[in-house]
């Protein structure tokens, strides 16, 4: 079915049951149905927009959700965006998706309006002009709009990834994968009822967004933070005041979250009810984990995806956190088959390194507009993941690498062959590499390792101050690395191709040595 009926279904079991609350204001799902209902005669009044695509892009708010569920109700699809991409990574986004509309808010609309003036057929709405639009189309009818029919395999969400080569390509997700993935959800992730409150702290434009699918479908109060940075004090407030029962986060949230609660001293007891709290998107270290258990409880849930299978490759549940699998990503989700394979797509014996695959009802379609990524990509069912990692006689899976380079930091993807195409345009830089290096915070920390034209009487300092601005200039701000390492030379194979392991592994080891020459010299 059309997802955009578990929003129908929700205001007809729990009409004036809370739905989005936002900055002191909640709304019903009668309200939220209704809004969608009129965002949804908006799209089908425009003329120009064939295919009905929106991008959203904006910070979390009601609107991202009201036009999310008014777009499916079309039978449209959205392009959601994370709020920092720059004019540039916009205007490419909305061109290749050939969007209709840019949703956003006022602390975007002026890079939205730019991109639209660059681009065919595309209007923007942001703010409060959308209430205005809203309202007189609710005053004009506030009769519930009829949700289109669609067939399983029409595209509803066209998510941004990419690969090796760092441009970006989008996976068609249908109707049929979205209900997939949110009844699943609500099978082994987060079992919610109408009577839970979800709070929305991680960007509803990536995994956050999905949690909302299963929220709504539930008809649970979802609480949306109302801060564009992570208020770490007040997440917890919030938690506490709305006794928030679940949530969906980010790694690096884990990480601050639980260092202010140990700075408060607040524990597990003191929120007792936040029961699960989901998390994915990026690394996190066993020993920034086991912080978290100490600190909160059995409460948190691992789940392993990406773009091309959205939330659905393997849930590390709540009872396996224990030591001895926390550096394990969990095992195959209820109705996903995931192997190991080598180099010529053969299955291997358990134990052994080589590409996760994964099957099921949870993959794309493919990506839009590219049938040759999408032939590599998928072959004979099997989704390619990228990721290098081996599986137990258990199914525990064990990630060891990722092939395609894909840095992951903050929860935000950053590929490094996008960095390293902007900083290789600097005139001193001869080669450069973009790796991801392990961080507590961050879960990786993005390190551009740079050789440079001549070294005599060069200010290094200055260099990485002119590198940086450089990248500020094209780049959002998750992407720029946090450090530049100078060298004469990078490794390499006999083939030429950088030994981007050999380089991190490096890197790693003298960032630890630094540190702990630091913590020597503190002693002493």
């Amino acid at each position: 079915m059309n997802i955009a009926h578990f929003l129908r279904q929700s205001a007809i079991f729990f009409p004036e049951r809370p739905a989005l609350t936002w900055r002191g204001t909640t709304i019903s799902y009668r309200t939220f149905d209704q809004r969608a209902s009129g965002f949804a005669r908006w799209i089908d009044s425009l003329e120009f927009a064939r295919d009905k695509r929106v991008v959203l892009f904006l910070d979390n708010c009601p609107d991202l959700l009201v036009a999310m569920f008014g777009t499916f109700m079309a039978g449209g699809a959205v392009l959601p965006a994370n709020s920092r991409l720059t004019l540039d990574e916009l205007q490419f986004l909305v061109s290749d998706g050939d969007a209709c509309v840019i949703v956003t808010d006022l602390a975007h609309v002026d890079v939205a309006r730019a991109v639209a003036r660059l681009t065919d057929s595309c209007v923007v709405v942001a703010g409060e002009d959308l209430n205005i639009l809203l309202n007189g189309i609710l005053d004009k009818d506030a009769s519930v709009y009829e949700i289109v029919v669609m067939d399983p395999s029409d595209t509803a969400w066209i998510f941004y990834t990419s690969g090796t080569t760092g441009q970006p390509k989008g996976a068609l997700l249908p109707h049929s994968v979205l209900n997939f993935v949110t009844v699943s959800w609500l099978a082994d992730l987060t079992p919610l009822s109408e009577l839970d409150v979800t709070l929305h702290a991680a960007p509803l434009s990536h995994g956050a967004g999905f949690h909302a699918l299963a929220a709504t479908a539930r008809g649970a109060h979802q609480v949306i933070f109302d801060e564009p940075t992570f208020d770490t004090q007040k997440v917890l407030q919030i938690i506490s005041d709305f006794s928030v029962t679940n949530t969906w986060l980010v790694p690096t949230q884990i990480v601050m979250l639980t260092a202010k609660a140990a700075e408060l001293g607040i524990t597990g007891s003191d929120i007792a009810s936040l029961q699960y709290v989901v998390y994915g998107g990026a690394p996190i270290t066993p020993s920034a984990l086991t912080r978290a258990l100490d600190r909160f409880g059995s409460i948190f849930v691992q789940l392993l995806g990406q773009g091309e299978t959205p939330m659905m490759i393997s849930v590390l549940r709540r009872q396996d956190h224990v030591p001895e699998l926390l550096g394990s990503a969990g095992r195959a989700r209820p109705g996903i088959e995931v192997d190991i394979v080598g180099s010529n797509s053969e299955s291997l014996p358990r134990g052994e390194v080589g590409e996760l695959v994964v099957r099921g009802p949870s993959v794309m379609s493919g990506y839009l507009n590219r049938p040759e990524a999408t032939a590599e990509t998928i072959v004979d069912g099997w989704l390619h993941t990228g990721d290098l990692g081996r599986m137990t006689e258990s199914g525990f899976i064990y990630l060891l690498d990722r092939a395609k380079d894909m840095i992951i930091s903050g929860g935000s993807n950053v590929y490094a062959v996008e960095v390293e195409d902007i900083l290789a345009r600097h005139p001193l830089i001869r080669e450069v590499s973009v790796v991801g290096i392990p961080d507590d915070l961050w879960g990786e920390s993005v390190v551009g390792v740079v050789v440079v034209e001549g070294t005599e009487s060069l200010n290094f300092e200055a260099l990485a101050l002119s590198l940086t601005e450089l990248a500020r200039e094209h780049l959002a701000g998750y992407k720029i690395p946090r450090r530049f390492i100078f060298r004469s030379n990078l490794p390499r194979n006999a083939y030429g191709k950088v030994l981007k392991r050999e380089l991190r592994a490096t890197i790693t080891e003298e960032m630890n040595s630094d540190l702990e020459m630091q913590q020597k010299g503190r002693l002493s």
